[in-house]
């Protein structure tokens, strides 16, 4: 299982269209509290995380997951605009493991998907 923390409805969409075509279970949360109940329920094995909603308070997500043994292993990739690089240094800082670009995590989407199914 692939947990998704966003509040956008396009990428929700196109994560969830990609998971079909591949039989790859995703599971959404909209909030950092719906976000960590759903690790502790069962350990995804990939959290995506939508670096531009501060909504969904994805550098916290991480900052708490970072802090609980249970989840400090469970690996994270997250995306951002391009030209956000104030946001993509505090995401690698804070420890999210893989930091792509919008368009280069749209256009490996099913690779990722299908690498952290596998692993």
């Amino acid at each position: 299982m692939i947990l998704a923390v966003l509040d956008d409805l396009m990428f929700t969409s196109k994560i969830k269209t990609a998971a079909n075509q591949l039989g790859v279970t995703v599971t959404f949360a909209r909030s950092a509290d719906a976000a960590l109940g759903e690790m502790r329920k069962a350990a995804p094995a990939l959290v995506i995380l939508d670096l531009n909603n501060a909504r969904t308070a994805p550098l916290e997500i991480v900052s708490t997951m970072k802090q609980d043994p249970a989840l400090a292993s469970i690996p994270t990739i997250g995306y951002a605009s391009h030209v956000q690089t104030d946001v993509i240094a505090a995401a690698r800082h804070a420890g999210v493991g893989e930091v792509l670009p919008r368009s280069a995590f749209t256009m490996q989407l099913g690779e990722i998907l299908k690498r952290d199914t596998l692993a």
